[in-house]
């Protein structure tokens, strides 16, 4: 059975900087998974090069069986690190937006998020918090019904409150047919929601598996795993 994500000895150099040394992953169906590593490892060019944002010099990238295109962007959710909304848009502009332009985007689920968090319509962004931003920001995303959804560090730079309401939405809004990316390094805060986790380290899978089997296996927590592989 094909993964949803394959990602086959890939490989992308800026100049003579290699980035990514032939990485290859497979994510399949109704699974979170955490991709793990410090800044500089490589998390944000392979995501970039999941959303075909950037190009590989060498490899081969397919969603469902499919080469990367408009096909495969049509079933992909994609949160990046960085906010890509105006702030002068009013977020019931933002709903009406992605209405428009997302065929899987369910208003209705968003417009129920948004009041639960006592989120007004007819606010602009640029009058709220960063971490009410960041709700609105993963709302959007969550309440569109694709099949990989792929997160780049949803969690990085909010209050602890905050953290717990993303981790929850992620939980409770994704399907068991579709599958979630975390791109993180806070590994503590995510390890207990992820059902596998990819280590990157200078561009380079260094382990992956079930978060399960890996515990069993080195008698550790995926948290200090990562803090031996990466900080000692």
């Amino acid at each position: 059975m094909n993964a949803l994500l394959h990602i086959q000895n890939v490989t992308k150099k800026y100049g003579k900087k290699e980035v990514l040394k032939d990485v290859s992953i497979d994510v399949s169906s109704g699974k979170i998974v955490g991709l793990l590593g410090p800044n500089g490892s490589g998390k944000s060019t392979l995501i970039k090069l999941i959303n075909g944002l950037i190009e590989p010099n060498n490899g081969m990238i397919t969603i469902k069986g499919n080469a990367l295109g408009n096909e495969s962007k049509k079933i992909m959710a994609y949160l990046p690190e960085r906010t890509y909304l105006n702030n002068w848009m009013k977020v019931k502009d933002i709903l009406s937006f992605f209405s428009d332009f997302y065929s899987d985007f369910d208003r209705n689920r968003a417009e129920e998020m948004l009041k639960q968090l006592n989120i007004n319509k007819n606010d602009k962004l640029k009058t709220m918090s960063k971490g009410t931003k960041e709700k609105v920001q993963l709302i959007l995303v969550m309440s569109r019904k694709a099949d990989l959804y792929i997160l780049d560090e949803p969690i990085g730079g909010v209050d602890p409150a905050t953290r717990d309401y993303i981790l929850k939405t992620i939980i409770k809004n994704y399907s068991t047919e579709s599958s979630i990316l975390i791109a993180t390094h806070l590994i503590q805060e995510i390890e207990n929601i992820c059902d596998e986790v990819i280590f990157l380290a200078y561009g380079e899978v260094v382990l992956q598996g079930s978060v399960d089997e890996i515990r069993e296996e080195k008698g550790k927590s995926i948290d200090a795993l990562f803090r031996e592989v990466f900080v000692c």
